[in-house]
């Protein structure tokens, strides 16, 4: 799985758990919800600093963002 899906994973995931809708999520990180959604389906990339914002508007690290955890089989 490339990092861009693994991003993608785990933004979703970390988005769901805090119970935020994409466009809240967005609102937070002065972001556009098109743009988390584009995220979310590894349609973009993000730089650094994007990984950082979203991060940050989750209250988590941007290291567990692009974590790899092991796939579901």
């Amino acid at each position: 799985m490339e990092i861009r899906e693994v991003f993608a994973r785990n933004l979703k995931a970390a988005r769901r758990a805090k119970g935020l809708s994409q466009e809240e999520l967005a609102h937070r990180a002065g972001l556009d919800r098109t743009y988390i959604s584009s995220l979310e389906r590894s349609l973009y990339n993000a730089s650094i600093d994007v990984v950082d914002r979203l991060a940050s508007a989750l209250e988590t690290e941007a290291s567990d963002l692009l974590k790899r955890r092991p796939e579901k089989k």
